[in-house]
């Protein structure tokens, strides 16, 4: 089993069909297969050997798509580093990872740690340099154990410290087949990605499971509302991909965009809320698809069916995947009661790369603890109501608050630190920071949020800090998050 036989199968059934539109590059399938299957042939000739991985530090473009699939042609796994992160990050995950290689490409490589960091790196390559690399012959897809590992994608810890999730070859086949099932996929559809390829959401719900019904992958490398409304139409785009701040942004547009030719509205990386549903299904007489998953099980879970959708919910199992509501102790509660989300199938992950600790905390007896607080009602129909930790959630994307506190005790004058999400009408919600001065030390707002940009992404810097004289604590000294949140 590989992953790139997905792309191989759909190139021996669609070979002239197109596969892949990025800017003015485009490639059918056959195009698209063959010319991965050269650069495999020169990637190999790097020394990248199966079981390697290969650091894919790029942006959304055909480069991202063609790196992929000739890595996993050889057994190579792509590494995938966000390419908005901060070379502190990287430098973590490279060495964490160790990567035998990194692919970036020139908007993104002044992010990157310089080579020093990353002793382990043999090659830093710009993509514009992966043509005129000397190839051996291009490469077909080795067969290999369906458990081995395929692809490496990190996602952050409740310590700040992010765990690389190990999917298998089994994994994403399973996912991408599923995917392709509930959305009942079929050669015409064509999909916009404009989500991050680099998150599994983009990487895997739409590119794997596009290529895999043989539809047509269109790409941008970042989101833009006009550009992103412009190519729909320009497309004929069926298959409408999002995240809720995409939808809220939408529905405030001053024009109304032609979504004519979308047949399915998606929806996930957060809970849309109820309101936004139902203003888009009157605004344009389709309901928002939402789906439920996570990094750690490939990553889609739960699908909310468009013929029996219910608002508010994020469906049922997907296929071949069950899940269960627990509580403290593990024992499943009943319907409409809270608890812990539980979900087994052949999506969950092998474990954390390099970390059987946490592996074991996250998956016990073959259930993956999502650490998602929800309940099922007695449809089978779940709903998300709250996260076990204290995580925030960006448009999307994940911000664990120890990890910006860590940064903020940094500058001298700060004693004390504290960070939350608080509510936002279009991102969902911000990072905002309550901070406690050394006595008679001084600091700003900007000199704070300035020492944060140094270190983290750009949307995990606090949008507001507000400077108090004590965090409110527990008898045992904990600090009352729950406290801070609450309106002031």
């Amino acid at each position: 089993m590989n992953v790139a036989q997905l792309l191989e199968a759909s190139a021996r059934y669609h070979a002239e069909r197109p596969a892949l539109v990025a800017g003015n590059r485009r490639f059918t399938y056959r195009e698209l297969d063959d010319t991965c299957s050269v650069l495999a042939g020169r990637l190999r000739r790097l020394g990248l050997q199966p079981g390697d991985r290969l650091g894919v530090h790029l942006p959304n473009s055909a480069e991202f798509v063609l790196v992929y699939y000739a890595a996993q042609k050889l057994g190579v796994v792509p590494l995938s580093l966000n390419v908005t992160y901060a070379a502190e990050e990287i430098a973590y995950i490279v060495g964490d990872a160790a990567p035998k290689a990194v692919i970036t490409a020139a908007g993104v490589a002044g992010n990157l740690p310089p080579r020093a960091r990353m002793p382990g790196v043999r090659h830093v390559l710009d993509a514009d340099e992966l043509a005129s690399l000397a190839g051996d012959g291009p490469a077909r897809a080795l067969d290999l154990d369906r458990e081995a590992t395929a692809a490496v994608l990190y996602t952050s810890a409740t310590t700040g410290r992010p765990k690389g999730v190990m999917l298998s070859h089994a994994n994403i086949v399973s996912n991408a087949h599923a995917t392709v099932h509930h959305l009942r996929m079929v050669p015409d559809d064509r999909g916009l990605c404009a989500v991050p390829m680099f998150h599994c959401f983009g990487q895997n719900f739409v590119m794997n499971a596009l290529i895999t019904a043989g539809g047509l992958l269109v790409v941008q490398e970042r989101f833009v509302p006009d550009q992103f409304t412009e190519a729909v139409a320009h497309h004929r785009i069926t298959l409408l991909y999002g995240v809720p701040t995409m939808y809220i942004l939408f529905l405030s547009m001053d024009r109304t965009p032609d979504f004519s030719s979308v047949r399915i509205f998606f929806s996930a990386a957060a809970t849309l809320p109820t309101d936004v549903e139902r203003r888009w299904s009157e605004r344009y007489g389709l309901p928002v698809a939402q789906g439920y998953g996570l990094t750690e099980c490939s990553p889609f879970a739960a699908w909310n069916h468009d013929y029996a959708i219910r608002p508010g919910s994020v469906g049922t199992p997907i296929e071949n995947v069950e899940m269960r509501v627990v509580d403290g102790e593990g024992r499943e509660v009943a319907e409409g009661e809270l608890g812990e989300i539980l979900i087994k199938g052949p999506n969950v992950m092998k474990g954390y790369f390099n970390n059987p600790a946490a592996t074991a905390e996250a998956v016990r007896d073959g259930w993956l603890h999502s650490g998602d607080i929800g309940y099922r009602d007695a449809d089978g129909y779940y709903y998300l109501v709250d996260r076990v930790k204290d995580m925030i959630n960006v448009a999307g994307f994940k911000v664990f608050p120890r990890e910006v506190e860590e940064v903020l005790y940094r500058h001298a004058a700060v004693k004390e630190a504290a960070v939350v999400g608080v509510p936002d009408p279009v991102r969902g919600e911000a990072v905002k920071a309550f901070v406690v001065l050394h006595t008679a030390q001084a600091a700003t707002v900007e000199a704070l949020q300035a020492v944060c940009r140094g270190a983290v992404a750009a949307y995990k810097v606090p949008e507001t800090i507000e400077f108090v004289a004590a965090l409110p604590k527990s008898p045992i000294g904990k600090i009352l998050k729950k406290e801070l949140r609450r309106p002031r």
